[in-house]
């Protein structure tokens, strides 16, 4: 199984700690979130993984070849200009498609969040349910959220931290992983810099299933501010085991 991380962002929310690295090379518990990225990946079996890089990219190719990749083979995307999430993941579409007669999903995860999700049990839903996309979500506070009908496939989203419910759609903060079918890649006819998010809304509405894979039993949390690092260290140290080797 294979799986992309999102790494090219150029961390703005973690300033000043990003102004002299890439984000993914922030420290959390002396260990960077690219390391622990991985390290969530390899304990579930996960042994090829691509990451898109922009910001200081030469720095983060560096580091990883200075690690020896963790023992991973390990690939970079690297984008001249950023492409968000859409256009960074169908620029690493050769990554997934160059078995071409595997369907095996992946995993798609975002380097600036930690959790405890099983992936091994995403998976499984993921394929048991003929999905498309399957998202990790939650059931909390958050400034954005995304839409879900009572199969719990994707409907739409929502701006702002009302989280009412509309009557029989259900709105639930996304955690920033992703289980995808590579089939995704021929039906993705967006170009160019785009949100992932678009694209699912875009196939959705023509009856693709993207749907939610509840993850409230689980801890998560976002390393978007330094705030979030130093509350997420002292989950580390009191509560919270990630299981990385």
């Amino acid at each position: 199984m294979k799986a992309m991380v999102l790494a090219a962002g150029l961390g703005t929310r973690l300033r000043p700690l990003t102004e002299s690295r890439p984000k993914a090379l922030v420290e959390l518990d002396g260990r960077t979130l690219l390391e622990i990225a991985l390290a969530r990946l390899r304990a579930f079996g996960i042994r090829e993984v691509i990451v898109n890089v922009h910001h200081f990219a030469d720095m983060l190719g560096e580091y990883l070849q200075a690690q020896d990749n963790f023992g991973m083979r390990i690939e970079l995307s690297r984008e001249d200009l950023l492409l968000d999430t859409g256009g960074g993941l169908k620029r690493a579409a050769w990554f997934f498609l160059e078995d071409s007669g595997s369907p095996e999903p992946f995993v798609l995860h975002n380097v600036d969040v930690i959790s405890t999700i099983d992936l091994g049990r995403m998976v499984r839903f993921h394929t048991a349910n003929q999905a498309l996309v399957t998202l990790a979500v939650q059931e909390r506070k958050a400034t954005r959220y995304l839409l879900f009908d009572q199969q719990g496939r994707l409907c739409g989203r929502r701006s702002g931290h009302d989280q009412k419910q509309a009557g029989s759609v259900e709105a639930l903060a996304f955690c920033g992983i992703h289980v995808i079918s590579p089939r995704l890649f021929a039906v993705m006819t967006e170009k160019g810099v785009f949100s992932i998010i678009d694209a699912y809304l875009r196939l959705a509405g023509l009856g693709e299933r993207i749907l939610a894979f509840g993850a409230d039993e689980y801890y998560w949390r976002d390393l978007g501010r330094p705030q979030d690092l130093l509350a997420a260290a002292q989950d580390l140290r009191q509560k919270v085991h990630l299981g990385l080797r």
